[in-house]
């Protein structure tokens, strides 16, 4: 059987960008008659067919690009939403925003409605039950068709795209450290279940920093949280034990807040008693009581970022490298962890 030809792949075959097999499969006088003969005989031989959304999207540029993100309330996608604006607005795009709600099929409808020439390229973070699901199909039949397409935040490598994150295991390690630096010895970690991507890189970095400072590693102290359950009969259990935990990473804004509201129900004092710090720095985390320790993901950097990479994707005539572009987590440390 003959495999599946693209224009990408043609374009590879000749060493021609994208936009000269498109012409010459359209029989275009502006390509010479040799290269037009070879590019249509190679087509035909594998039976080239085209994408009939590929081919109305390089021929109607709309000037839009989609977004589909897991969440609309979560702050740290709020940010990246205004940095993705800010940055398309200034190159002459205007902005389309779906949510997925976690859901892969609503991640595969709204990729399906917002590819049917409404817009000319896509930023996406990962729904969470895809990533469970580990069915990329429907990201594969966009990069074949040669889609602009930038993951962010929540992504798979084995994707062949442009993609944007922040050092997650990076991020964990510093925060660990810090905990670690004021003095705790057990020090827990509220993390997501393995399938989603940036709990588990983040346990990582927690399990790096515990072994650089010779600390055990009890696998008490890692709790893997369930989103679709309760979520506060779930972090109270991390306080039951005999041996409770003297310090606590939790790995996103919601779960460090819950973390503090339970410890202070259950009468502890933060930091003397625990001291906790999360990821993302959003406005829960600045108003809470006391405000909470964070590592910063530099949100609207994110979205600027991402929104770069796919322009100048869109905007390309050739094809090159896919991007991936990793950025540095700070700590922003605030009263509800001790000083180093």
């Amino acid at each position: 059987m003959k495999q599946r030809i693209t224009l990408k792949k043609i374009a590879k075959e000749f060493g021609v960008s994208i936009s000269t097999v498109s012409k010459a499969l359209k029989d275009s006088h502006e390509i010479g008659e040799d290269t037009r003969e070879k590019i249509q005989a190679f087509a035909n031989y594998y039976n080239y067919k085209p994408n009939s959304l590929a081919l109305q999207l390089r021929n109607q540029k709309t000037s839009v690009i989609g977004v589909i993100i897991p969440e609309i309330v979560h702050h740290f996608f709020s940010t990246v939403i205004r940095g993705i604006e800010e940055f398309a607005n200034g190159k002459g795009y205007n902005v389309m925003i779906c949510v997925s709600n976690e859901s892969y099929e609503k991640e595969v409808s709204n990729i399906n409605v917002l590819t049917n020439g409404s817009v000319d390229g896509l930023i996406i973070s990962l729904a969470r039950e895809t990533q469970e699901n580990r069915d990329y199909k429907h990201f594969n039949s966009l990069i074949d068709d040669d889609f602009p397409l930038v993951l962010f935040d929540r992504v798979n490598d084995k994707l062949n795209c442009d993609k944007v994150t922040i050092d997650d295991v990076g991020g964990a390690y510093k925060a660990t450290n810090h905990l670690i630096n004021t003095g705790a010895k057990r020090v827990a970690i509220l993390t997501t279940m393995d399938h989603v991507s940036v709990g588990s890189l983040r346990t990582k970095g927690y399990l790096k920093s515990l072994k650089k400072h010779d600390l055990e590693i009890d696998k008490e102290l890692i709790f893997k949280i369930n989103d679709d359950l309760d979520l506060e009969d779930q972090i109270s259990q991390i306080f039951e034990g005999d041996n409770p935990p003297d310090a606590i990473l939790a790995v996103n804004e919601i779960y460090a807040a819950i973390a503090l509201q339970v410890a202070q129900s259950k009468g502890l004092v933060v930091p003397d008693d625990v001291a906790i710090i999360g990821f993302t720095s959003g406005l829960i985390s600045k108003f809470t009581s006391p405000p909470l320790s964070m590592v910063e993901q530099h949100g609207y950097l994110m979205g600027q970022q991402a929104a770069e990479l796919l322009i100048k994707r869109i905007e390309s005539e050739s094809a090159y490298a896919y991007k991936k572009e990793v950025m540095s987590a700070n700590l922003k440390i605030r009263q509800s962890t001790k000083k180093d």
